[in-house]
C-alpha cells in the first residue's frame, strides 16, 4: 500500500484546529462506539453469527482507544456531545430496527452505511493527519473492510428475501448521511478533508458493497440518488 504523505501547512497546534478536531475526533469516537454496540446487539439477534459479532465488536472498541489516545495526543478534549447528537438519527434508527428484529435494517445501517462513512473519512484523513494519528488511523481502515465484508457477505446471501428491506432502508438512512456531512463540512476542510471527496468516496464504497450484495448498476444509481440533492 502506498505510503500517504501529509499535506505541508497544517498546524496541528492551532486553536483554530484543534477546535474543529475535537468535533471530528469525537465523532470518530462516538462512531466506533455506536459500531461497538451495534455488534453486539446483531450478535443477540443472529445467535450462530455470534461469535464473529463479538469479535467485531472488540475490534470497534480498539479503534475507540486508539482514537482517543488520538485525541490525547494532540491535547484535545472531544466534544461527545455533539457527537452523540450528530450520530442520533442512524442510532434511533437502528434502535427501532433492533426492537422490530429487523436484522436486514440493522445490517444495512450498521454494515454498510456507518461502515462505508468511516472507510470514506479515514482514507481523506490519512494523508492530512498528525504523525501519531496517521498510524492509528491506517491500522484502523484496515479492520473497516472486514467488517464491511460481513455485512455484504450476509446480505449477499440472503439477497432475494432482504431486497426490499436493503431498498427500504437505503431510503430512510441514506438522507441522514448526507446531513451529517454538511453539518460537519466546514470543521472537515479545517483538517485538510474536503466534502467533495468525502461523497465521492462514500459513494464509491458503498455502491461497489451494493454492488457485491447482487443489485444492478441501475438499482444502485436509483439507490444512491436518494438524498443525494441534500448533498
Amino acid at each position: 500500500m502506498q505510503q500517504l504523505e501529509a499535506k505541508p501547512g497544517i498546524d496541528f497546534q492551532t486553536e483554530t484546529y484543534k477546535d474543529a478536531y475535537s468535533r471530528i475526533n469525537a465523532i470518530v469516537i462516538e462512531g466506533e462506539q455506536e459500531a461497538y454496540e451495534n455488534y453486539i446487539q446483531l450478535g443477540q439477534m443472529l445467535p450462530e453469527q455470534n461469535e464473529v459479532l463479538i469479535d467485531l465488536s472488540k475490534m470497534e472498541h480498539r479503534h475507540k482507544k486508539g482514537f482517543q489516545a488520538c485525541g490525547r495526543n494532540l491535547s484535545v478534549t472531544p466534544d461527545m456531545e455533539f457527537a452523540k447528537n450528530f450520530f442520533a438519527g442512524l442510532h434511533g434508527n437502528f434502535q427501532e430496527a433492533a426492537a422490530a428484529h429487523k436484522v436486514v435494517t440493522c445490517l444495512v445501517i450498521q454494515s454498510l452505511i456507518i461502515e462505508c462513512f468511516a472507510i470514506a473519512a479515514y482514507n481523506i484523513y490519512i494523508p492530512v493527519a498528525d504523525d501519531f494519528a496517521r498510524k492509528i488511523t491506517e491500522g484502523v481502515v484496515k479492520d473497516e473492510y472486514s467488517h464491511l465484508n460481513f455485512g455484504e457477505e450476509w446480505l449477499k446471501a440472503h439477497f432475494e428475501e432482504s431486497k426490499a428491506e436493503i431498498e427500504a432502508a437505503n431510503r430512510q438512512n441514506l438522507p441522514l448521511v448526507w446531513r451529517m456531512l454538511n453539518e460537519v463540512e466546514d470543521d472537515a476542510h479545517v483538517l485538510g478533508m474536503e466534502k467533495d471527496a468525502l461523497v465521492e468516496d462514500f459513494m464509491i464504497a458503498y455502491g461497489e458493497a451494493l454492488n457485491n450484495i447482487g443489485f444492478t448498476t441501475r438499482d444502485i444509481m436509483r439507490m444512491s440518488a436518494y438524498g443525494l440533492t441534500a448533498a
